[in-house]
């Protein structure tokens, strides 16, 4: 039916292509006890790999691992990504090795503060999706805890990790545009190209964007823009931004949800979200646009926090995380981002919609995870403390 639905949509998608820059819920179910993927072929006990420290890993290894988080008997996970693909994730991780799992969908920021308070005494085991920007603030801060993954061989490129092991990424999404194009037409308007055109006073009052306060995917919007601007010119630009935006959601997926329905006619944020919409909820009125200048590319990643309650669960988790038993179940679940392990089969759609994974810029993920929480608060600070759009309960 997808595909049907697809085949009629992409012949109206306008993708406008980008020259290369450079380079809250719970869930339970009960079941089973199969051993996990190591990724590669041969017998479990013959399959090893090496980890950055030069000690050998192998399958005895995950045994052992798989037989120590079962003995926990428990894992509780914060998910940043879609509910449905967390929900699908954590089920079948209970299924597949019979340690319960209690799950709740937050934000990145949500995340990030929660486990800021707790100060080494998380409520929860492990942090699932969403952009890593959140992720270095929280490892720089000593929230995390470094583990050396055997399946992290698998990663297609060492920009994948975190070199220290404070997180894996799972999938990559690329920053763009999403318009209304019913909107644009009845509006007389023309679609952005690119990022200077979203200041054009004709677009006032048409933009959403999530909050610099609680999502990543703003974060990464404020790291954009200083990285292609530079420091002044780029918060200059978004204090500009803001006398077009109507609305900061609180999720970086906020604006695409808005999106199909007209509520929001410009959306600021991943453009898989905007073919979970076109695709799965059967909006052919959404556009997706690359920025034409260049644009930048979340890693949504997966980390232990530091004092956790289940460290051997936290750890078979990243395992799990790591493998295509688990990031195959986002395109069955209406998630689309390109994945970043060599051994998953990659979405199609994502193709077909004309998306390209290395049409992005260079992303200095250094001077994100120095200066991410500085940028926000220099933004906020040139907005004047913004307004009740930016508040957080």
């Amino acid at each position: 039916m997808k595909k049907k639905m697809l085949s009629l949509l992409i012949s109206g998608i306008m993708i406008l292509s980008l020259a290369a820059c450079g380079g809250s819920g719970n869930g339970s179910s009960n079941n089973g006890g199969a051993s996990p993927s190591t990724g590669k072929e041969g017998n479990a006990g013959e399959t090893t790999t090496k980890s950055d420290s030069g000690e050998e890993a192998s399958a005895d290894g995950l045994d052992a691992l798989i037989e120590a988080a079962k003995a926990e008997g428990e894992l509780v996970v914060y998910g940043s990504c879609e509910e449905d693909y967390l929900a699908a994730a954590c089920e079948n991780f209970e299924k597949t090795y019979g340690i319960k799992v209690q799950y709740q969908r937050l934000s990145t920021g949500e995340v990030q503060g929660k486990i800021d308070e707790e100060n080494g005494n998380p409520s929860a085991d492990v942090w699932f999706g969403g952009t890593t920007d959140p992720y270095n603030e929280a490892a720089s801060a000593g929230l995390l805890e470094p583990y050396e993954a055997i399946n992290a061989s698998h990663l297609i490129n060492d920009q994948y990790r975190d070199a220290d092991g404070n997180w894996y990424g799972i999938y990559k999404g690329i920053l763009g545009f999403m318009v209304n194009t019913d909107e644009l037409e009845r509006k007389g308007l023309d679609a952005p190209k690119d990022w200077a055109d979203l200041l054009d006073e004709k677009y006032k009052g048409l933009i959403w964007l999530s909050n610099y306060n609680t999502a990543g995917t703003a974060k990464l919007v404020v790291n954009t823009m200083i990285q292609k601007m530079g420091h002044d010119e780029g918060i200059q630009y978004l204090v500009d931004l803001d006398k077009n935006i109507e609305v900061y959601t609180k999720s970086g997926s906020g604006p695409s949800k808005n999106i199909g329905t007209g509520e929001c006619t410009i959306g600021i944020g991943f453009l898989h979200d905007g073919i979970t919409q076109i695709v799965d909820n059967g909006y052919g009125n959404i556009s997706l646009i690359i920025p034409s200048s260049g644009t930048s590319f979340e890693v949504g990643a997966t980390a232990i926090f530091k004092g956790c309650k289940h460290p051997n669960a936290a750890k078979l988790w990243v395992e799990y995380a790591l493998s295509p038993e688990c990031v195959e179940l986002a395109a069955e679940n209406g998630s689309y981002q390109f994945l970043v392990i060599d051994n998953a089969k990659q979405p199609e759609v994502a193709d077909e919609f004309g998306l390209d994974p290395d049409n992005v810029m260079e992303y200095d993920f250094e001077d994100a995870k120095q200066n991410t929480s500085k940028y926000v608060e220099d933004v906020m600070q040139a907005l004047h403390g913004g307004d009740d759009r930016f508040k957080t309960e």
